[in-house]
């Protein structure tokens, strides 16, 4: 018989450490997916991710049972990941140096340009969201990263169900303006390249 988060969570009260076990095993993939596609760095999610149920099991005796456990679980990584989005653009111009020097080592074989495109793709994205209210960032990466129902996005970030909706309504809206805007910017940019290669 497989048990309720709620019964997990209270056995995990009473210092049931398989039933932690159990509760980890159940959240971590969908957790750690999550945390990945948000910060870009798969050692970092590990860690973002452990945290989380670092607190969970330090703070279970003050669960609040009024809230389903998925969403205390949803709105600690959350958390996390806004307190890590916070300190990473200092650590911003680090990469952008760092991506300067790399331009310079030799190319890869068509494995690895493929691994690097998506990389810079995942990359763009989260530089994209970063842009964007922070509400509206964290319900796109709820619906889109962590694949969280409307209901569950509702409940994590605190709001209506239609909040939710709108939220996330709103920021593929706003991201599809970003994304349209850049890409007008890099052809102005590079329209004056262009022609002058047309002209000599």
């Amino acid at each position: 018989m497989t048990l309720s988060d709620g019964d997990l969570l209270a056995s995990i009260q009473r210092g049931d450490d398989p039933a932690f076990a159990e509760l980890v095993d159940r959240y971590r993939p969908r957790l750690l997916r999550f945390a990945v596609r948000s910060t870009g760095d798969a050692a970092l999610a590990e860690d973002l991710v452990q945290e989380t149920f670092a607190a969970v099991y330090a703070a279970s005796a003050s669960y609040d049972a009024r809230f389903a456990v998925s969403t205390w679980i949803w709105t600690i990584l959350l958390n996390l990941c806004r307190r890590f989005r916070r300190g990473q653009r200092s650590r911003e111009r680090l990469h952008t140096a760092w991506a300067a020097a790399m331009a310079n080592r030799p190319r890869p074989d068509d494995t690895a340009i493929d691994d690097l495109v998506r990389d810079e793709q995942a990359r763009l994205l989260r530089l994209q969201l970063a842009r964007l209210p922070a509400a509206q960032a964290d319900a796109l990466r709820l619906r889109f990263f962590a694949e969280l129902s409307f209901d569950e996005i509702a409940a994590t970030m605190n709001s209506s169900v239609s909040g939710a909706k709108v939220r996330v309504r709103k920021g593929l809206t706003a991201l599809s303006e970003q994304l349209r805007r850049d890409e007008a910017a890099e052809y102005v940019t590079a329209a004056p390249a262009v022609l002058k290669d047309d002209v000599t």
